[in-house]
């Protein structure tokens, strides 16, 4: 067990709050902490300081003057489906009729972005006159060029990065304007997007989806320390009432209770992975049913029930919509432990994570789902804690061509896996997020890629290591230290990571140590230190309690702990705790700076 104390940007000699020492050491300076934990509506910036909103509005308004027909092209994510989703319940709001007649909705059959060559066929065959891209497009020059070609116009609201601005569409887009606030996702986007038809028509309707902006803001993993941002998810989570939103919190009630509530936290773990789940390994009629039950005019409809045994029944489709996401999950997660065993062995007969890109390419003799890859690498990135790319085999005009996901694996010296692999010339295509993309390469360039990054990162060390804010003996912190952290509350999200702690030479003898339902479904280990904090670490083996044992020959042993701190509140009495992450039986005292 390695780890590493986080950089401070506060002096050690100045009197700064454990409190105020974390947040420093993630970007937010000490005196904005009471801002960032309490902001408010004058956070939310005026929509009118991002590019090319007012000729958004004014050319979606002149098609529903005209009556055209308008399509929205539903992206492939969580985000996507929020953005479209808001889009269209806010449009419902403002013209009932002319939404549920005139304005049609798009879900790409596979894992494809933006407006692809299917798209711009079905605009051209069905008359669309106003295509619409929440979360996509802004790089789809091309196709922006051949439907301005056919007299049909592109209205693209958006945050990805590209090149430059199209000529061809009207793109909002805060990645290419000087709107402050980046960690708006294509859901933030729409939103500014619906304020800003607000502002214009004497409205106040944005605001009652905000629920959906901050699912779409959290389930894209956005950088959650602007103020703006904030406050639309804090906003959101403190309303929620879109109908699959809701529905699935109750479906997740127990999960969402043991997390702390409806945080960051538990939309990523328990209701965003469903959404993305299913968007990988549904069909084009799993994912409709999903992306209606979002939509407030059509998530109570009733339908058909397909639940067991109530064949002839009639149910709504946001509950439906609901099950059929668990189920599709838990297929998901069957599907890629059974893949992640295949490539483990792979990695191993290989010998792979000798290299310091973990690369795994799969021949046409596996069948691995090309929409599950980049779940996968994750995994494998998370496991192996090297930057992975995992690669399935596939023809191009003769070629032998390598394609699939990479994900990379940050430390103090390689934080952008994309720009690496870019600059070194090898790849075919490396598109996407610094540590989330697509990446392909010709086959005979491969392996001098992988000989390339073994020269050029030999220096980097990818060994496991916890970055932990505090390194402390058992008897050098206060027990309102451990309340202090704990009691900031379910804040920690994208980039404001939740604390952890180091606490080293933790003397362990059979006076503070005790195991609690050793036998049962989750055997607990708990030690009190001198200062009355207790460590508490769950679903420990009897095999590692034991462990512990024969050292007590000498009347005891020390160990190093990392964790997190908590609160447990029993009967009225309030006790600090640190939940153990990981621990080890130390003789020499080992950590790094």
């Amino acid at each position: 067990m390695e780890y590493q104390l986080r950089k401070s940007l506060l002096p050690q000699e100045e009197g700064y709050s454990v409190v105020e020492r974390i947040f420093a050491a993630r970007g937010i300076n000490p005196k904005d902490i009471d801002h960032y934990l309490h902001t408010t509506d004058d956070d939310i910036l005026d929509p009118e300081l991002l590019d090319n909103i007012q000729e958004g509005a004014k050319m979606l308004a002149k098609h529903i003057a005209l009556n055209n027909n308008i399509l929205i092209q539903v992206d492939s994510d969580c985000d996507g489906f929020t953005s479209a989703a808001t889009l269209i319940n806010y449009l419902n709001i403002l013209f009932p009729g002319y939404v549920q007649h005139k304005v049609h909705y798009r879900i790409h059959p596979g894992k494809q972005h933006g407006i692809t060559p299917e798209v711009i066929s079905l605009v051209l065959e069905k008359d669309y006159k106003l295509v619409i891209a929440p979360d996509s497009s802004s790089n789809d020059y091309e196709q922006h060029k051949i439907l301005k070609e056919h007299g049909v116009d592109v209205l693209v609201i958006d945050h990805h990065e590209a090149e430059k601005v199209s000529e061809n569409a009207c793109v909002i887009n805060n990645q290419l304007c000087n709107y402050p606030t980046k960690s708006l996702s294509g859901v933030g986007m729409v939103y500014k997007f619906c304020c800003y038809l607000d502002k214009t028509l004497g409205y106040n309707h944005a605001d009652d989806f905000l629920d959906l902006v901050a699912l779409g803001l959290i389930g894209d993993m956005m950088d959650v320390r602007d103020f703006e941002t904030r406050h639309l998810i804090v906003k959101g989570l403190n309303r929620v009432r879109n109908p699959y939103f809701k529905e699935m919190c109750h479906v997740q009630e127990y999960s969402i209770d043991r997390a702390g509530g409806l945080c960051p936290f538990a939309i990523s773990f328990y209701i965003a992975p469903q959404i993305n789940g299913t968007i990988r390994v549904g069909n084009l009629t799993d994912k409709t049913l999903l992306f209606e039950a979002m939509l407030d005019y059509r998530a109570y409809e009733q339908i058909p029930s397909t639940k067991r045994g109530c064949k002839g029944q009639l149910e709504t489709r946001v509950v439906q919509a609901c099950r059929n996401c668990t189920n599709l999950k838990r297929n998901q997660d069957k599907v890629v432990n059974e893949n992640i065993e295949i490539i483990e062995k792979i990695i191993q007969d290989k010998h792979l994570d000798d290299n310091k890109i973990i690369a795994i390419k799969l021949g046409t003799e596996y069948n691995t789902d090309a929409n599950l890859t980049g779940l996968i690498a994750n995994k494998l990135m998370a496991q192996y804690q090297h930057p992975c790319l995992l690669l399935k085999e596939y023809e191009e005009d003769g070629k032998i061509m390598w394609r699939g996901s990479g994900r990379g694996y940050e430390t103090a010296t390689f934080n952008d896996l994309r720009s690496f692999i870019r600059e070194s010339g090898y790849a075919s295509l490396a598109e996407g997020h610094a540590n989330a993309f697509g990446v392909a390469f010709e086959d005979n360039k491969f392996s001098d890629f992988i000989d390339y990054s073994n020269q050029e990162l030999a220096e980097c060390n990818f060994t496991p290591c916890t970055k932990v804010d505090f390194i402390w003996g058992q008897n050098e912190f206060d027990s309102q230290d451990v309340l202090n952290i704990a009691g900031v509350g379910p804040v920690w999200g994208q980039e404001l990571s939740e604390p952890v702690i180091a606490i080293e030479n933790i003397r362990v003898t059979p006076n503070n140590l005790s195991l609690m339902g050793k036998g049962g479904r989750c055997p607990t280990f708990k030690i009190v230190l001198p200062n009355g904090v207790s460590v508490i670490k769950f679903k420990v083996s009897d095999e590692e309690y034991d462990a512990l044992i024969p050292e007590f020959d000498s009347g005891s042993v020390n160990i190093n702990i990392v964790g997190k701190c908590a609160i447990n509140e029993w009967n009225g009495v309030i006790t600090p705790q640190i939940k153990v992450d990981d621990y080890e039986i130390v003789g020499e005292t080992k950590y790094y700076f």
